[in-house]
């Protein structure tokens, strides 16, 4: 392939440079601050969901990874109904591009982004919740843990941020009125501060 980059774009480049190839991943690798790679983000919509649906979603997802199955080196990303089935899913080596890719369906299809929830078999950093915000999601759910920058770009963003998905328990990260549930299920509200 041969590519002619014009004088606008190869300045564009220049400010965004790094000091490593590239390679799949987030985008922050080799950016040199956050300031390079932080989107203007709207609010994220007003979602509800029930944890009942929540822990449904991330116990169907483990059935619904095949690559993961097959090689046992794929991460997911899922959307789940508010009844917690569901709907799409995509695998990828990397994180991101698992996200990347039910995104990109996602719009195709023309989703309604809050008729449910985005489901991840990975933790919940500061890009995921970027890409969650900027699809339009309301709600974002992790079985691993979220980073501080996760969490306070999830706060200022009105996404819900549930990490430590297992089983029936969780943590709610960020806005966690908005996740209801019976008593026999475990939820505790986590504040964090810093970077």
């Amino acid at each position: 392939m041969r590519l002619e980059v014009a004088a606008q774009a190869e300045q564009a480049l220049k400010e965004r440079r790094r000091s490593m190839a590239g390679r799949t991943g987030c985008g922050l690798c080799g950016a040199d601050s956050l300031g390079q790679v932080r989107l203007a983000l709207p609010q994220a919509p007003e979602v509800m969901v029930a944890t009942q649906a929540m822990f449904k979603a991330h116990a169907m997802l483990r059935s619904k990874q095949p690559e993961k199955l097959r090689t046992g080196a794929t991460h997911a990303a899922a959307w789940a109904n508010l009844q917690g089935d569901i709907v799409l899913v995509r695998e990828d080596v990397g994180r991101h591009n698992a996200l990347d890719k039910l995104i990109g369906a996602l719009l195709k299809a023309k989703h309604d982004m809050a008729s449910g929830f985005v489901c991840i078999t990975s933790r919940a950093s500061f890009e995921m919740v970027q890409k969650t915000v900027k699809a339009g999601a309301g709600v974002l759910t992790a079985v691993s843990a979220p980073t501080s920058l996760a969490v306070e770009l999830a706060q200022d963003h009105n996404l819900v941020l549930a990490a430590m998905v297992r089983g029936e328990q969780f943590n709610a990260y960020s806005h966690g009125h908005r996740l209801f549930s019976t008593p026999q299920h475990s939820m505790t509200e986590e504040v964090h501060h810093g970077h």
